[in-house]
């Protein structure tokens, strides 16, 4: 019940497009730590802007669109600032989606899924993944 619901909130939201400024920035980020996938489509991300695979972008659940937020893959330390511009992942153990051209940059498109820490742009969180 919980995900068609998101699902038509999510449906309801892509329809009207919204520029970015109109969105929330924070800078109350807290570091968390876990599972990102990646996901190239052709539609409309919640945002309203068409998802362009080759962008610095990403969905997450919760945080405001429109926030940037740095990414780190801990396997291998590349970091990257994305924009959250949709919403997702659905996938149980997945905190974020990003493109496929964010993927790429931390070198993981090829394994699909990686171990990641999202903290704010500046690195102000308040912890580290272990």
């Amino acid at each position: 019940m919980k995900t068609a619901v998101l699902t038509a909130i999510a449906i309801a939201i892509s329809t009207t497009s919204i520029p970015h400024s109109a969105f929330a920035q924070t800078t109350d980020i807290k570091t968390s730590c876990g599972g990102a996938s990646w996901y190239s489509l052709r539609s409309r991300t919640a945002s309203g802007e068409m998802m362009n695979p080759a962008a610095m972008t990403a969905a997450h659940k919760t945080l405001p669109l429109g926030s940037k937020v740095k990414v780190t893959n801990l396997k291998n330390n590349r970091s990257i600032i994305v924009t959250i511009n949709d919403r997702g992942p659905f996938i149980k153990g997945r905190m974020i989606d990003l493109s496929k051209g964010a993927a790429r940059e931390l070198d993981f498109v090829h394994s699909g899924v990686a171990r990641v820490q999202i903290e704010a742009p500046d690195g102000s969180g308040t912890k580290s993944c272990a």
